[in-house]
């Protein structure tokens, strides 16, 4: 479990994240949900590491990420995959040597022992043969997929997505969201994402947690979030005509 204690992130005279508590839950898909500019962002680089914050505590497992060392740090960072979301594969690797990457930086397996575990990722992801192609020769979809395998490739403990289905069209969207979903059910993952797309927070969400101007604003599971009282997240939500109808089903009115 991941716990968040009143987190605080400013930078010069702005505050960004404004006191946020909460925990992300183990073997579940935990969702950070919000506007452009709510801080989704900054928050998951703060828990990442990418940022540090101005005060308050991130716990893994009970233990103080902020306070940690760089030694202690690269050890959490070892459970830790993410998912960029541009995919942010190199151009110049084929899907194999990506994969290969984290895995040739944070372990001593020997070769064949890499490889192994480089094709049963791209399996996973069904991208068998996919080995020697290119970014640059592969669909959007495709991209997310190799990026999934490689964030997965060191086993992780915690896996992070910062809009996985940004720039994919409807269909593939759901392909990436029910891979997600497998695969933090099946190896046990704490998974945290940060999105804007309904469709996942519908499809996918366990755990949701609402973002508003660098605070938090509600959190709870998503099939509470139709019969939500709450107006800002309401607003959110519920921006389509669609979405209004469906509230309206939820509510029996």
């Amino acid at each position: 479990m991941i716990e968040v204690k009143n987190l605080f992130k400013s930078f010069t005279d702005k505050d960004v994240l404004k006191g946020i508590s909460t925990s992300l839950e183990s073997g579940k898909t935990n969702l950070i949900i919000g506007t452009s500019g709510s801080g989704k962002t900054v928050f998951m680089k703060c828990l990442v590491g990418l940022f540090q914050p101005t005060s308050g505590q991130i716990l893994y497992d009970g233990l103080d990420f902020t306070q940690m060392g760089r030694k202690e740090k690269k050890e959490i960072r070892k459970k830790i995959g993410m998912l960029f979301q541009g995919g942010a594969l190199f151009d110049s690797m084929t899907c194999e040597e990506n994969v290969l990457f984290p895995l040739n930086m944070f372990t001593n397996m020997t070769q064949k022992e890499k490889l192994n575990r480089v094709n049963f990722c791209l399996e996973r992801v069904n991208l068998v043969g996919a080995n020697d192609k290119y970014p640059g020769e592969i669909s959007g979809g495709m991209m997310k997929r190799v990026g999934i395998a490689r964030a997965i490739v060191l086993n992780p403990k915690y896996l992070f997505c910062d809009e996985p289905n940004s720039g994919l069209d409807p269909k593939t969207a759901l392909v990436i969201d029910q891979l997600l979903t497998d695969i933090t059910t099946e190896f046990g993952i704490t998974t945290v994402i940060n999105t804007h797309d309904m469709n996942s927070v519908m499809g996918m969400g366990e755990k949701v947690v609402f973002l508003h101007q660098g605070k938090k604003n509600w959190e709870g599971h998503c099939s509470e979030i139709l019969t939500s009282d709450n107006q800002i997240l309401n607003d959110f939500i519920f921006a389509s005509d669609f979405l209004k109808e469906l509230r309206k089903g939820a509510m029996g009115k």
